[in-house]
C-alpha cells in the first residue's frame, strides 16, 4: 500500500523535475541564442538529446552509488547545496537575458522587437555545443541526485521521477522554460525544495556515522545508523 510519505516524495520529485528540466532548457537556449537560426535549431536539438541521454546514464550509475549510503549520501547532499547556489545565481539573471533564451528555444519573437534572440553575442556552432554539453553533464547529474534524494526509500517514486525527467527534457523542455520565465515563483519553490532535499540527504549520510536526534520532516533515525554510531 502507498503511504503518505510516498505521495509526499512523489510531489517533490515532480516539482524538482519540472524546475530542473526548465532550468536546463534555459541554459541550452542561452548557449544557442548567439547562433544563426538554422544553427540554433541544431544546437538546441543536440543539447536536448544529450541531456536526455545523460539523465538515463547517470540514473543507472547514481542510484547504485546512493544505495551504498553513508559518505556518498553526504557527498550527494553537498553537491545539491552547490546546485542550489547555481540555481540562485541563474534565477537572478535578468529577464532580458532569460527572454532571449526562451526566444531561442521556441523560435519566436516574444518581446516583439523584430528579432529572435538577436542581441546575444555571436558564436560558432562548436562553441555553443561545447558549452551546452558541459552544462548538460552537470545539470543531468544534479537532476538525478535531486530526484533520488527526494524519492528517499520509495523505489517507485524514484523510477517515476527519472522517467519523467527524461520525458520532460525530450518533449516539453521548451514549454517548461517559457512557463518558468513567466512564473518565476515556481522556480523559487523548486530551489527551496532542492535545498530541503540536500539537507535531508546530508543528514541521512551523517546518521550512518553519528547519532542524530529525530528532526521532524528532515530526519528519522534508522536502525543502521544507530548501530554504526555505536
Amino acid at each position: 500500500m502507498f503511504d503518505p510519505s510516498f505521495f509526499s516524495s512523489l510531489l517533490q520529485v515532480i516539482l524538482i523535475d519540472l524546475v530542473l528540466a526548465g532550468d536546463n532548457a534555459v541554459v541550452i537556449g542561452l548557449a544557442a541564442a548567439g547562433l544563426a537560426p538554422d544553427l540554433r535549431r541544431r544546437a538546441i536539438l543536440i543539447g536536448i538529446l544529450a541531456a536526455t541521454g545523460l539523465r538515463i546514464f547517470f540514473a543507472l550509475i547514481t542510484t547504485q552509488l546512493l544505495s551504498l549510503g553513508g559518505g556518498l549520501l553526504i557527498a550527494g547532499g553537498v553537491l545539491l547545496l552547490y546546485v542550489c547556489w547555481k540555481m540562485y545565481r541563474e534565477l537572478t539573471v535578468s529577464h532580458a537575458e532569460e527572454g532571449e533564451a526562451t526566444e531561442a528555444l521556441s523560435e519566436a519573437d516574444h518581446n516583439a522587437d523584430g528579432t529572435v534572440a538577436g542581441k546575444a553575442p555571436k558564436k560558432t556552432l562548436r562553441q555553443a555545443v561545447i558549452q551546452i554539453i558541459i552544462a548538460d553533464v552537470s545539470m543531468s547529474l544534479d537532476n538525478v541526485l535531486a530526484v533520488a534524494g527526494a524519492a528517499q526509500h520509495h523505489f517507485e517514486a524514484l523510477i517515476f521521477g527519472l522517467a519523467l525527467s527524461v520525458v520532460l527534457m525530450g518533449v516539453a523542455a521548451t514549454f517548461i522554460a517559457r512557463l518558468l520565465h513567466r512564473f518565476r515563483w515556481i522556480a523559487w519553490i523548486g530551489l527551496i525544495m532542492i535545498l530541503f532535499v540536500a539537507i535531508r540527504m546530508g543528514l541521512e549520510g551523517l546518521g550512518a556515522f553519528i547519532t542524530i536526534p529525530e528532526i521532524p520532516l528532515l530526519y528519522t533515525p534508522h536502525a543502521a545508523g544507530v548501530v554504526a554510531a555505536h
